[in-house]
């Protein structure tokens, strides 16, 4: 789905293109965590200062990021 479909799809009043809509803003949103923990964690960031940035724990952000890939 790209933006303008995206955007097309959040306006919708169907709320089945709604929530696919939401879905694909979901595995957006994990994609783009996922990459900037690695790059953080490449810069020399803690576990608590990338908590701190995504306002949760660093044990939660450590047990979604931590695991050796």
């Amino acid at each position: 789905m790209d933006d303008q479909q995206l955007s097309r799809s959040l306006d919708s009043d169907d709320p089945a293109v709604g929530l696919r809509a939401v879905g694909a803003l979901h595995r957006l949103a994990e994609v783009t965590e996922a990459r900037y923990v690695a790059l953080a964690r490449e810069r020399g960031w803690t576990w608590e200062q990338i908590g701190d940035a995504l306002g949760v724990s660093r044990q939660s952000v450590h047990v979604k990021h931590g695991k050796a890939r």
